[in-house]
Protein backbone atom coordinates (compact mmCIF):
# COMPACT_ATOMS: atom_id res chain seq x y z
CA UNK A 1 0.00 0.00 0.00
CA UNK A 2 3.03 2.27 0.74
CA UNK A 3 4.69 1.39 -2.83
CA UNK A 4 1.16 2.49 -4.45
CA UNK A 5 1.01 5.78 -2.50
CA UNK A 6 4.52 6.92 -3.18
CA UNK A 7 3.47 6.15 -7.15
CA UNK A 8 0.22 8.12 -6.86
CA UNK A 9 1.98 11.21 -4.68
CA UNK A 10 5.09 10.96 -7.17
CA UNK A 11 2.65 11.15 -10.80
CA UNK A 12 0.45 14.13 -8.78
CA UNK A 13 3.88 15.40 -8.58
CA UNK A 14 4.72 15.58 -11.70
CA UNK A 15 1.15 16.84 -13.22
CA UNK A 16 1.69 19.66 -11.04
CA UNK A 17 5.03 20.62 -11.86
CA UNK A 18 4.22 20.19 -16.20
CA UNK A 19 1.36 22.49 -14.56
CA UNK A 20 3.24 24.94 -13.29
CA UNK A 21 5.64 25.23 -15.99
CA UNK A 22 3.16 25.25 -18.42
CA UNK A 23 0.90 28.24 -17.22
CA UNK A 24 2.22 31.79 -17.95
CA UNK A 25 0.06 33.08 -14.70
CA UNK A 26 2.22 30.87 -12.46
CA UNK A 27 5.75 31.35 -13.55
CA UNK A 28 6.00 34.15 -10.75
CA UNK A 29 5.62 30.64 -8.20
CA UNK A 30 8.04 28.82 -10.30
CA UNK A 31 10.76 26.76 -7.32
CA UNK A 32 14.02 28.70 -7.30
CA UNK A 33 17.01 27.73 -9.21
CA UNK A 34 18.63 25.90 -6.30
CA UNK A 35 15.89 23.51 -5.58
CA UNK A 36 16.85 20.26 -5.77
CA UNK A 37 14.36 18.84 -8.72
CA UNK A 38 12.03 15.94 -8.48
CA UNK A 39 13.78 12.50 -10.09
CA UNK A 40 11.43 9.82 -11.82
CA UNK A 41 14.45 7.73 -12.11
CA UNK A 42 17.56 7.67 -9.40
CA UNK A 43 21.01 9.82 -10.29
CA UNK A 44 23.11 7.53 -12.24
CA UNK A 45 26.89 6.29 -10.85
CA UNK A 46 29.74 5.83 -12.84
CA UNK A 47 29.58 1.81 -12.30
CA UNK A 48 25.90 1.54 -13.41
CA UNK A 49 25.48 -0.30 -16.66
CA UNK A 50 24.04 0.22 -19.89
CA UNK A 51 20.63 -0.86 -19.01
CA UNK A 52 20.34 3.05 -16.85
CA UNK A 53 20.90 5.39 -19.98
CA UNK A 54 18.52 8.32 -20.28
CA UNK A 55 18.68 9.22 -24.21
CA UNK A 56 16.46 11.64 -26.21
CA UNK A 57 16.12 11.29 -29.81
CA UNK A 58 15.75 13.91 -31.97
CA UNK A 59 14.77 14.47 -35.56
CA UNK A 60 12.56 15.90 -38.18
CA UNK A 61 9.20 13.53 -38.83
CA UNK A 62 10.21 10.63 -40.98
CA UNK A 63 13.71 10.72 -39.98
CA UNK A 64 13.60 7.13 -38.16
CA UNK A 65 13.95 7.76 -34.58
CA UNK A 66 11.47 5.31 -33.68
CA UNK A 67 13.14 2.61 -35.62
CA UNK A 68 16.53 3.19 -34.35
CA UNK A 69 15.44 3.86 -30.60
CA UNK A 70 13.46 0.60 -30.39
CA UNK A 71 16.83 -0.93 -31.59
CA UNK A 72 18.89 0.36 -29.00
CA UNK A 73 16.02 -0.24 -26.52
CA UNK A 74 16.07 -3.80 -26.90
CA UNK A 75 20.13 -3.85 -27.03
CA UNK A 76 20.08 -2.15 -24.10
CA UNK A 77 17.49 -3.46 -22.31
CA UNK A 78 15.55 -0.05 -21.51
CA UNK A 79 11.97 0.76 -22.34
CA UNK A 80 11.54 3.03 -25.57
CA UNK A 81 9.22 5.75 -24.55
CA UNK A 82 7.74 7.51 -27.55
CA UNK A 83 5.18 9.68 -27.69
CA UNK A 84 3.45 9.15 -30.87
CA UNK A 85 2.80 5.38 -29.60
CA UNK A 86 1.24 7.26 -26.51
CA UNK A 87 -1.27 9.58 -28.71
CA UNK A 88 -2.30 6.75 -30.97
CA UNK A 89 -2.81 4.54 -27.80
CA UNK A 90 -5.07 7.66 -26.73
CA UNK A 91 -6.55 7.38 -29.71
CA UNK A 92 -7.59 4.17 -29.94
CA UNK A 93 -8.92 4.04 -26.42
CA UNK A 94 -11.74 6.45 -27.04
CA UNK A 95 -10.84 8.48 -24.34
CA UNK A 96 -11.69 11.69 -23.14
CA UNK A 97 -9.40 13.36 -25.52
CA UNK A 98 -9.90 10.50 -28.39
CA UNK A 99 -12.07 13.51 -30.73
CA UNK A 100 -9.69 16.58 -30.16
CA UNK A 101 -6.11 14.52 -30.78
CA UNK A 102 -7.90 13.02 -33.98
CA UNK A 103 -8.30 16.70 -35.22
CA UNK A 104 -4.97 17.64 -34.32
CA UNK A 105 -2.94 14.38 -36.11
CA UNK A 106 -5.03 14.52 -39.28
CA UNK A 107 -4.30 18.94 -39.65
CA UNK A 108 -0.47 17.65 -38.69
CA UNK A 109 -0.53 20.00 -35.73
CA UNK A 110 1.49 19.41 -32.71
CA UNK A 111 -0.34 18.24 -30.01
CA UNK A 112 -0.31 20.69 -27.15
CA UNK A 113 2.52 20.49 -24.43
CA UNK A 114 -0.24 19.66 -21.82
CA UNK A 115 -1.36 16.76 -23.10
CA UNK A 116 1.91 15.37 -24.09
CA UNK A 117 2.74 16.35 -20.57
CA UNK A 118 0.14 14.67 -18.86
CA UNK A 119 0.36 11.37 -21.40
CA UNK A 120 4.77 10.86 -20.61
CA UNK A 121 4.30 11.27 -16.75
CA UNK A 122 1.84 8.71 -16.47
CA UNK A 123 4.24 6.18 -18.68
CA UNK A 124 7.37 7.59 -16.44
CA UNK A 125 5.90 6.73 -13.12
CA UNK A 126 4.15 4.24 -14.40
CA UNK A 127 7.51 2.69 -15.37
CA UNK A 128 9.07 3.21 -12.26
CA UNK A 129 6.75 1.31 -10.10
CA UNK A 130 7.67 -1.16 -12.99
CA UNK A 131 10.98 -1.02 -11.61
CA UNK A 132 12.41 1.15 -14.74
CA UNK A 133 15.57 2.78 -13.97
CA UNK A 134 15.99 4.05 -17.53
CA UNK A 135 14.44 5.09 -20.63
CA UNK A 136 15.07 6.30 -24.61
CA UNK A 137 12.80 8.72 -25.55
CA UNK A 138 11.97 9.09 -28.73
CA UNK A 139 9.34 12.95 -30.02
CA UNK A 140 9.80 14.44 -26.65
CA UNK A 141 10.63 17.17 -26.42
CA UNK A 142 9.67 19.05 -29.46
CA UNK A 143 9.57 22.29 -27.98
CA UNK A 144 11.92 24.78 -25.53
CA UNK A 145 9.32 24.99 -23.26
CA UNK A 146 9.28 20.71 -23.32
CA UNK A 147 13.00 20.63 -22.71
CA UNK A 148 12.60 23.11 -19.60
CA UNK A 149 9.86 20.52 -18.01
CA UNK A 150 11.64 17.67 -18.49
CA UNK A 151 15.18 18.74 -17.18
CA UNK A 152 13.04 19.70 -14.34
CA UNK A 153 12.10 16.05 -13.74
CA UNK A 154 15.19 14.00 -14.71
CA UNK A 155 18.63 13.99 -16.02
CA UNK A 156 19.04 13.19 -19.70
CA UNK A 157 22.64 11.69 -20.33
CA UNK A 158 23.01 11.66 -24.18
CA UNK A 159 20.29 13.80 -27.50
CA UNK A 160 20.82 12.15 -30.13
CA UNK A 161 19.84 14.38 -33.09
CA UNK A 162 19.32 12.72 -36.39
CA UNK A 163 19.45 14.15 -39.63
CA UNK A 164 18.36 13.51 -43.43
CA UNK A 165 18.05 16.17 -46.32
CA UNK A 166 14.19 17.24 -46.30
CA UNK A 167 14.05 15.56 -50.22
CA UNK A 168 14.53 12.45 -48.47
CA UNK A 169 12.54 12.51 -45.37
CA UNK A 170 9.30 13.44 -48.08
CA UNK A 171 10.38 10.62 -49.87
CA UNK A 172 10.53 8.74 -46.90
CA UNK A 173 7.04 9.12 -45.28
CA UNK A 174 4.71 9.05 -48.05
CA UNK A 175 6.44 5.31 -48.91
CA UNK A 176 5.36 4.72 -45.34
CA UNK A 177 2.68 1.90 -45.22
CA UNK A 178 1.01 -0.32 -42.27
CA UNK A 179 0.04 -3.89 -42.44
CA UNK A 180 -3.87 -4.00 -40.88
CA UNK A 181 -3.35 -7.25 -40.11
CA UNK A 182 -0.13 -7.78 -38.18
CA UNK A 183 0.50 -4.27 -37.84
CA UNK A 184 3.85 -4.37 -39.08
CA UNK A 185 6.12 -1.21 -40.42
CA UNK A 186 7.16 -1.27 -44.09
CA UNK A 187 8.57 1.25 -46.38
CA UNK A 188 7.90 0.99 -50.13
CA UNK A 189 10.01 4.36 -50.93
CA UNK A 190 13.08 3.15 -52.83
CA UNK A 191 15.54 6.24 -52.39
CA UNK A 192 18.41 7.10 -54.49
CA UNK A 193 20.19 10.36 -54.61
CA UNK A 194 23.73 10.86 -55.77
CA UNK A 195 26.32 13.45 -54.29
CA UNK A 196 26.27 16.79 -55.40
CA UNK A 197 28.24 19.73 -54.68
CA UNK A 198 29.60 18.10 -52.08
CA UNK A 199 27.16 16.41 -50.25
CA UNK A 200 27.48 12.53 -50.34
CA UNK A 201 24.74 10.52 -52.01
CA UNK A 202 22.18 8.36 -50.07
CA UNK A 203 20.65 5.37 -51.12
CA UNK A 204 17.72 3.83 -49.14
CA UNK A 205 16.28 0.32 -50.43
CA UNK A 206 12.55 -0.37 -49.35
CA UNK A 207 11.36 -2.23 -46.65
CA UNK A 208 9.44 -4.61 -48.07
CA UNK A 209 6.06 -6.99 -46.97
CA UNK A 210 6.30 -10.50 -46.83
CA UNK A 211 4.09 -11.91 -50.04
CA UNK A 212 1.25 -12.28 -46.62
CA UNK A 213 1.01 -8.58 -45.88
CA UNK A 214 1.06 -7.49 -49.75
CA UNK A 215 -2.46 -7.09 -50.09
CA UNK A 216 -3.22 -5.68 -46.90
CA UNK A 217 -1.00 -2.19 -46.72
CA UNK A 218 -2.48 0.26 -45.63
CA UNK A 219 -1.10 4.29 -45.75
CA UNK A 220 -1.33 6.19 -42.54
CA UNK A 221 -3.97 8.83 -42.94
CA UNK A 222 -1.59 11.85 -42.27
CA UNK A 223 1.29 10.59 -44.42
CA UNK A 224 0.57 12.77 -47.43
CA UNK A 225 2.34 15.41 -49.44
CA UNK A 226 0.81 18.31 -47.31
CA UNK A 227 1.24 16.98 -44.18
CA UNK A 228 4.27 15.55 -44.40
CA UNK A 229 5.48 19.14 -45.30
CA UNK A 230 3.37 21.10 -42.51
CA UNK A 231 5.10 18.66 -40.07
CA UNK A 232 8.27 19.75 -41.46
CA UNK A 233 7.48 22.89 -41.24
CA UNK A 234 6.48 23.13 -37.71
CA UNK A 235 9.84 20.96 -37.10
CA UNK A 236 11.76 23.56 -38.50
CA UNK A 237 9.82 26.39 -36.05
CA UNK A 238 9.46 25.12 -32.93
CA UNK A 239 12.07 22.19 -32.68
CA UNK A 240 15.59 23.49 -34.23
CA UNK A 241 15.82 25.37 -31.44
CA UNK A 242 15.11 22.53 -29.05
CA UNK A 243 18.92 20.90 -31.17
CA UNK A 244 20.33 24.20 -30.06
CA UNK A 245 18.96 24.13 -26.22
CA UNK A 246 20.31 20.43 -25.62
CA UNK A 247 23.78 21.57 -27.46
CA UNK A 248 24.68 24.42 -25.03
CA UNK A 249 24.34 21.79 -22.23
CA UNK A 250 27.03 19.73 -24.58
CA UNK A 251 24.74 16.64 -24.68
CA UNK A 252 24.12 16.77 -28.42
CA UNK A 253 25.16 13.87 -30.70
CA UNK A 254 24.40 14.92 -33.68
CA UNK A 255 24.47 11.81 -36.28
CA UNK A 256 24.53 12.33 -39.70
CA UNK A 257 22.34 8.96 -41.28
CA UNK A 258 24.39 7.56 -44.33
CA UNK A 259 21.46 5.46 -45.94
CA UNK A 260 19.08 2.57 -44.70
CA UNK A 261 19.22 0.75 -41.54
CA UNK A 262 22.09 -1.26 -43.30
CA UNK A 263 24.44 1.26 -43.63
CA UNK A 264 23.43 3.56 -40.16
CA UNK A 265 23.02 1.24 -37.62
CA UNK A 266 26.87 0.15 -37.53
CA UNK A 267 27.81 3.50 -37.54
CA UNK A 268 25.76 4.66 -35.20
CA UNK A 269 26.90 2.24 -32.58
CA UNK A 270 30.64 3.08 -33.23
CA UNK A 271 29.45 6.65 -32.70
CA UNK A 272 27.70 5.58 -29.37
CA UNK A 273 30.85 3.54 -27.88
CA UNK A 274 28.66 0.45 -28.70
CA UNK A 275 30.54 -2.16 -31.14
CA UNK A 276 31.51 -4.04 -28.81
CA UNK A 277 28.29 -4.10 -26.69
CA UNK A 278 26.27 -5.24 -29.38
CA UNK A 279 29.52 -8.14 -30.06
CA UNK A 280 28.90 -8.94 -26.00
CA UNK A 281 25.19 -8.87 -26.36
CA UNK A 282 24.86 -11.12 -30.21
CA UNK A 283 27.45 -13.57 -28.14
CA UNK A 284 25.83 -13.80 -25.16
CA UNK A 285 22.13 -14.45 -27.02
Amino acid sequence: MAAVSRVATRASFVSSLARRYLSSELNSHAPPHNSAPFRVVPTRGKDQMNSHVRWVFLGCPGVGKGTYASRLSSLLGVPHIATGDLVREELASSGPLSSQLSEIVKQGQLVSDEIIINLLSKRLVAGEANGDLGFILDGFPRTIKQAEILEGVTDIDLVINLRLPENVLLEKCLGRRICNQCGGNFNVASIDIKADNGSPGIVMAPLLPPTDCITKLITRSDDTEAVVKERLRIYNELSRPVEEFYRNRGKLLEFNLPGGIPESWPKLLHALNLDDYEDKHSAAG
